[in-house]
């Protein structure tokens, strides 16, 4: 099986993206109902996407350096 183009098998902007609508419902909701259900579970969304990032490139970045704990395999994905 052949292996997936580049483009496909970076994970960054499919990350990034899915923290933006996060944020972005946390806006909507901020507006239109403060302090409700669905404004919770955005800012909770919304944080967990940013900790799921930062968790992502420490890793990346421990790969880079060849680091012996770090994933195999990140080194050569987006820069």
């Amino acid at each position: 099986m052949p292996a997936l183009p580049r483009r496909l098998a970076q994970p960054t902007p499919v990350v990034l993206a899915g923290t933006g609508l996060w944020l972005a419902g946390l806006v909507l909701f901020a507006v239109t109902a403060p302090g409700g259900f669905e404004f919770w579970t955005c800012v909770a969304g919304f944080v967990l996407g940013l900790t799921g990032y930062g968790v992502f490139r420490w890793q990346r970045n421990a790969s880079r350096r060849g680091s012996r704990g770090a994933w195999k395999g990140l080194s050569g994905l987006d820069g």
